[in-house]
């Protein structure tokens, strides 16, 4: 280990490389079921380059790397070494928010930026990012991009990797590549054994005189490479800096809860207003999950859920730059007579919870403790991909399932959120539990094994696979797996990102 550590630090230096027992343990496990595994080192980088040193080191000594962006704490094993002797490559200290651009709605941030610090700066450009639903105050903005966490607005949801589009990733082979609109810019020197790419600054500087946006993900070529490191938890390359499409900010800006007592009429509402895109925001939840996101603790989620209704879908609708008011007043006005039409109604507040509370909660980063572990401590999650049409029938599954399980029906929190305008659906079953009682922890173990075999089997789409939803996925998809480790050899001929996880 001294060897290695000693050509770390000439790489990042002294105090960028890690080895006390103390955060070698942290980095060792998350909040997941994942089974813990220490890691040799952690090295945190400073720039681009910083990274493809230690990634050609890394292939040089065969030894693992795990990318980390966001902070503690972490919930779904990716981050946990699968292999001995592995190196975390914390890139949370490159944290850079390296462009903003009003006039083309576009961002560029480096993989340590997280939501609390890019949002607050681009309000003073009138402009904020689409994000997932709360993330935790730690969360990398890449990081969540990177991982098709679901964003609450399904009308700007053109791709399941909204709101990512040209980036720069260092391979596993250690070569450095630029995708998009920025693919093959700004390169320094005309022969391939020369070349290299001139830093993302300069480059912007000279892109500025044609007005490039840094907007189109597609290429080289017409090939869209962002989807090959998307959901691939580090193993296909280490991204250094990303562009992301933004949001003009909304002048004005209204809410609506929809109640009801089960999912299926809120759907079929759903289903309609999708089609006509009147909507910004839009979110389904069930009592447990909407109590747990106000709440403040146990006892107030508590008497919360028993307030609010069974089900409420969550409707943003906006006014932006041009006639906002009038907009928002004709939107207002035209989704009532489609609810009526439907047989539900469009109300600005519910039992326990006001439009603009439900706002004020999901429109930014969760305060701490994060909002899933404010009910009892601890949760597990399962969540997937599959039509909105079908939701229901999964949640029926889950109930059937818990209940077998023993686990209490009220304590089962839902969240749906369609996306990719519509045309799929993320459901996420949240499980809360308390870490401290061996045997409910021991029950939700058993429950998450269980219901995530017994919901694949029934079509759910597990496109983002942790721990064991990796077997289950690739398992039903033979030609998928042997083309996934074909890309694995070109990028990553030596296996050193983040090996043991997906099929790898």
């Amino acid at each position: 280990m001294a060897e290695k550590k000693d050509e770390l630090i000439q790489i990042v230096g002294a105090e960028n490389v890690i080895d006390d027992p103390a955060t070698l343990d942290d980095y060792s496990k998350d909040s997941s079921f994942t089974p813990p595994k220490k890691p040799l080192l952690v090295v945190k980088p400073g720039n681009a380059d910083d990274v493809q040193d230690i990634v050609k080191w890394a292939n040089q000594t065969k030894t693992p790397l795990v990318p980390v962006s966001s902070g503690k704490p972490h919930f779904r094993g990716d981050t946990v070494p699968a292999s001995d002797g592995a190196v975390i490559v914390d890139l949370s200290g490159m944290n850079r928010i390296i462009m903003m651009d009003r006039r083309n709605r576009v961002a560029i941030v480096e993989p340590g930026v997280t939501y609390s610090q890019l949002q607050p700066e681009l309000a003073k450009e009138g402009m904020r990012l689409s994000m997932p639903l709360m993330p935790r105050a730690s969360k990398s903005v890449l990081g969540g991009a990177l991982e098709r966490e679901p964003i609450m607005n399904p009308r700007y949801a053109w791709s399941l990797c909204e709101p990512l589009r040209c980036l720069e990733t260092v391979m596993g082979n250690g070569e450095m590549f630029r995708t998009g609109e920025l693919a093959g810019a700004g390169v320094s020197t005309s022969t391939r054994e020369e070349a290299k790419l001139i830093p993302i600054e300069e480059l912007m500087e000279l892109r500025k005189k044609t007005q490039d946006t840094a907007l189109y993900q597609y290429g080289p070529g017409q090939f869209n490479f962002h989807k090959l490191v998307s959901a691939a938890q580090g193993t296909m390359g280490i991204i250094t800096w990303a562009s992301l499409r933004c949001e003009v900010l909304p002048k004005v800006q209204k809410f609506f809860l929809v109640p009801s007592d089960k999912p299926d009429t809120l759907i079929d509402f759903a289903s309609k207003l999708l089609r006509i895109r009147f909507h910004d925001e839009m979110l389904l939840f069930n009592a447990s999950t909407l109590a747990t996101a106000l709440g403040e603790g146990a006892d107030q989620i508590k008497s919360l859920q028993e307030q609010l209704p069974p089900w409420t879908l969550v409707l943003g609708i906006t006014g932006r730059d041009i006639l906002a008011e009038d907009r928002v007043a004709f939107l207002e006005a035209d989704i009532k007579d489609f609810a009526q039409k439907a047989g539900v109604s469009l109300e600005t507040a519910v039992p326990g919870a006001t439009g603009e509370q439900v706002a004020e909660a999901i429109l930014n980063p969760s305060t701490e403790p994060y909002w899933k572990l404010r009910n009892k401590g601890g949760f597990q999650d399962i969540f997937f991909l599959t039509t909105l049409s079908r939701a229901p029938e999964f949640v029926t599954a889950m109930s059937t399932l818990a209940e077998a399980a023993r686990y209490p029906a009220s304590d089962l929190g839902v969240y749906i959120q369609p996306t990719h305008m519509g045309t799929s659906c993320h459901v996420e079953f949240t499980l809360p539990f308390n870490p401290d009682d061996a045997g409910e922890v021991s029950r939700v173990q058993e429950l998450y094994a269980k219901a995530s075999e017994e919901l694949s089997k029934q079509g759910a789409y597990y496109s983002r696979p942790y721990g064991i939803w990796a077997d289950m996925a690739y398992s039903r998809n033979a030609k998928h797996t042997d083309v996934s480790k074909k890309l694995k050899g070109l990028f990553d001929p030596n296996s050193v990102l983040n090996p043991g996880k997906l099929c790898f």
